[in-house]
């Protein structure tokens, strides 16, 4: 957790503002499609649970700070990708269209319509909505966890004078 914090601590001005601007773009591409945010394009057949908003802006932040640690402060090299780094990006990524599906009306999904119908997708579906929700933040928290203390992990192999001593 130090580490995390310690990595945060260290970002300059061009992350923070990435990772303000990130979740700002998060909540208008979900709130709007799913209605949260009233829009003449888009409509509900339910109405929006009471923790759609907080697990919405809750998402957005962490996929704000997800986003932000790829950007790369100037004059600073960046790493090449490697397996950790693209692991993250699925997972956020996950995490990202969970969120979607959590706060989204049930009835309006095309994709639930399509594989339990209307009244499925009030019976089956709505009832999975938060566990989504949840699962979307988790996902979330992990790559950006990941991705934070590989900020601040020191990438330098052991010397073979270290190894001996081992």
């Amino acid at each position: 957790m130090t580490s995390m914090y310690l990595a945060l601590r260290a970002w300059g001005r061009r992350r923070w503002l990435t990772a303000l601007a990130m979740t700002a773009v998060g909540v208008v591409v979900v709130a709007v499609p799913t209605d949260l945010i009233d829009t003449p394009v888009f409509s509900r057949e339910v109405p929006p649970t009471w923790w759609s908003w907080p697990a919405l802006l809750a998402s957005a932040v962490l996929a704000g700070l997800l986003v932000a640690t790829y950007a790369r402060e100037p004059g600073s090299p960046g790493p090449a990708p490697d397996e950790d780094e693209r692991r993250s990006r699925l997972w956020g990524g996950a995490g990202g269209l969970l969120t979607f599906f959590a706060v989204g009306c049930p009835v309006c999904n095309k994709l639930v319509l399509l594989a339990l119908g209307a009244s499925g997708a009030m019976t089956y579906f709505e009832p999975v909505q938060p566990v989504l929700s949840v699962l979307a933040l988790l996902l979330l928290a992990w790559a950006l966890t990941r991705r934070l203390r590989g900020e601040w992990a020191c990438a330098v192999p052991a010397s073979p004078t270290a190894r001996q001593a081992r």
